[in-house]
């Protein structure tokens, strides 16, 4: 059952509407490198399209109806959009499931030190990585700060031309002999994975030297030239660091305690390969489904069944907490939008979550022919040959796997005929070799029918992650035509 490459039979309009696809889909990369700033890109995008927010129409006590579209937003890094179907919700959901979190470095709540005259942010990794692949590349930090006076600090350091990166440092090879010669998951241990972010000791003058530069009012620290520190005065980097962190984000040392900081790799979305038919960038796994499932829900505007993007956080630390998968959250809104539409019983929202039908929209493996051995190549995923469907994950004996039924998969099948979509099968790599989960099983436990269903990923959890824009092309189309598939 060989599936064909897709670049050798689209159109001129539909490579148009490919690359536009593509366009759109690196900025919204380049601008999403957290769960929040994803929300907040989806939010924009929504509102964009004509979508309100839920709290707003149960504040006011209005009622929706067939066309409505809503949006739910829960921690700020979660969401729900709806547009209500012409059949009432008991019948069900047409769901897109995707999830907007990625491996990456987060900051421990007592981060700042001084080692040797470095000053280091002491980091904790997020999710499955090689932690080797972090070192020695440009790192950028994103995220909040929340004060005790209840204001929030947006931050972005080191994704606009001028501004400073930070990095992971790596043993030099000259000295590497013994790194050389561990595993490669010990080459580099997680205590080690700390970010430098200064080497430039403050200056600390003394009574009559403060007053002299007071008097010939001398700001810039660097102005002091050859004045040497207080042979009494300790940790001089990291009170520089301190003073730059006070100057330009009014941020004090304890404000780390409240703080919310992701390291991730530094720089934009770019297309990669001479033909410019990839996409590289950052959090593909899952950002990629994600934005095409937000596209195609907001492209299709009369459903039959109302329809559901659902955008999740920590799928990669196993869906847990108040914003991942594992939460009421969606179930708690399902409830929202019922009552708004007049018909919210509890057994009628059961009936609706089990008669609802769901894409769990996450990314497999691409095969990768530099690395054959962990692929079974009658059971991979193929560049350019459409969006991957994987009836089952989990690990070696299906463990923790949602495995969707053969009459699931067979509707699936005539959907994506009927909407003309490529797509293939796969299982992520061998048998014996190692596996992984999505948010599919989650969902399950309503007794609606789930299958996974993505786009073909190269290094995945890696800084940089390569996917094909024929494939982000015919995800979006599949998930529209699930959208629209008559039953």
């Amino acid at each position: 059952m060989n599936r064909d490459n897709q670049w050798v039979k689209y159109s001129d309009s539909q490579l148009k509407e490919l690359n536009d696809l593509a366009e759109n889909y690196k900025r919204f990369m380049t601008a999403a490198k957290t769960e929040r700033e994803c929300v907040r890109e989806a939010v924009r995008l929504a509102e964009e399209a004509g979508c309100r927010n839920l709290e707003d129409v149960i504040a006011k006590g209005e009622s929706l109806k067939a066309g409505d579209r809503v949006y739910a937003v829960w921690m700020k890094k979660t969401m729900a959009l709806f547009t209500i179907g012409r059949l009432p919700l008991e019948k069900g959901m047409r769901i897109l499931g995707a999830h907007i979190d990625s491996p990456r470095l987060d900051l421990k709540q007592n981060p700042l030190y001084e080692d040797t005259e470095m000053a280091y942010l002491d980091l904790h990794y997020y999710g499955g990585i090689k932690k080797y692949q972090w070192t020695a590349i440009p790192l950028a930090i994103h995220g909040v700060v929340a004060k005790k006076d209840g204001s929030l600090a947006e931050i972005v350091i080191g994704e606009k031309e001028g501004d400073p990166v930070f990095c992971v440092t790596d043993l030099l090879i000259h000295l590497a002999a013994k790194q050389m010669e561990k595993p490669l998951s010990k080459g580099v241990e997680g205590e080690n994975l700390d970010l430098l972010i200064g080497s430039r000791p403050i200056v600390i003058k003394n009574d009559s030297e403060q007053a002299c530069a007071e008097k010939e009012n001398v700001s810039d620290s660097a102005d002091a030239g050859d004045k040497k520190a207080s042979a009494s005065a300790s940790d001089l980097v990291k009170k520089m660091v301190l003073q730059i962190l006070k100057e330009h984000y009014d941020m004090e040392e304890e404000d780390f305690l409240s703080a919310e900081l992701e390291v991730v790799p530094a720089g934009a979305a770019r297309d990669l390969g001479f033909d410019r038919s990839m996409v590289a960038a950052y959090g593909q796994d899952d950002r990629v489904c994600a934005y095409t499932s937000l596209d195609a829900f907001l492209k299709v505007r009369d459903p039959e069944y109302t329809s559901c993007c659902l955008l999740t956080d920590k799928e990669e630390i196993g869906s847990v907490g108040a914003t991942g998968a594992c939460s009421h959250f969606f179930e708690n809104t399902a409830a929202e939008l019922m009552n708004c539409c007049g018909s919210f019983s509890e057994l009628k929202l059961r009936r609706c979550l089990a008669a609802s039908r769901m894409l769990s929209s996450d990314v497999s493996a691409a095969y990768d022919p530099l690395y054959a051995e962990a692929y079974e190549k009658r059971n991979s995923a193929y560049f350019g040959r459409g969006i991957v469907f994987n009836k089952y994950t989990g690990a070696r004996g299906k463990s923790g796997s949602n495995d969707a039924n053969a009459e699931y998969v067979g509707w699936i099948r005539r959907a994506m005929d009927d909407g003309k979509v490529a797509f293939q099968t796969a299982e992520l790599g061998r048998v014996d070799v190692g596996g992984g989960g999505t948010i599919a099983y989650i969902s399950a436990a309503y007794g609606m029918n789930v299958v996974d269903a993505g786009v073909a990923v190269l290094n995945m959890h890696a800084p940089m992650e390569v996917t094909s824009k024929a494939d982000i092309y015919e995800a979006r189309n599949a998930y529209m035509a699930f959208l629209t598939a008559q039953e």
